[in-house]
């Protein structure tokens, strides 16, 4: 177990385990950090010179999203994560956008399968996953046209 886990080009997913518990998983390993996902989104922003809540209303910001908002990590190396669900509530995870490769039905859940050919089956629907990919994919395309002026 590991205390402390800032997030990185291969962090693919926080899973909440439990009140304080999450599972991080990476391209290579997994990790159980004793720190919930939303601790380890702020701490993560705060070493990129931000917070959990800075990022969520720079996103409110950029692309008028209020509600489930993808949330820039650090902008110089595009790490953008969106929630499966609200993030109030104790079974969101956090997918990066740039490690999905693709996600299809199953049953009344969703499979995300990572390029890496990692899988994960979430608790939502396919329609919910496209949208927070749609909105993720937005804000990362605002991000290049400003970066881009």
């Amino acid at each position: 177990m590991i205390e402390n886990y800032e997030i990185n080009e291969s962090t693919l997913a926080l899973i909440p385990l439990s009140k304080n518990e999450s599972l991080v998983m990476e391209e290579e390993e997994s990790y159980t950090v004793l720190q919930n996902t939303t601790t380890i989104l702020d701490n993560s922003c705060r070493f990129f010179g931000s917070s959990y809540l800075g990022r969520h209303m720079g996103t409110q910001a950029l692309i008028g999203t209020k509600y489930k908002t993808p949330i820039i990590v650090e902008e110089s190396k595009n790490l953008i994560f969106f929630p499966t669900s609200s993030p109030k509530k104790s079974l969101c995870y956090w997918i990066s956008l740039n490690h999905v490769k693709n996600y299809e039905k199953n049953g009344e859940n969703t499979q995300l399968t990572f390029k890496n050919g990692k899988k994960i089956t979430l608790n939502v629907s396919k329609y919910a996953i496209e949208n927070q990919i749609l909105r993720a994919s937005r804000l990362d395309s605002v991000l290049t046209k400003r970066k881009a002026m």
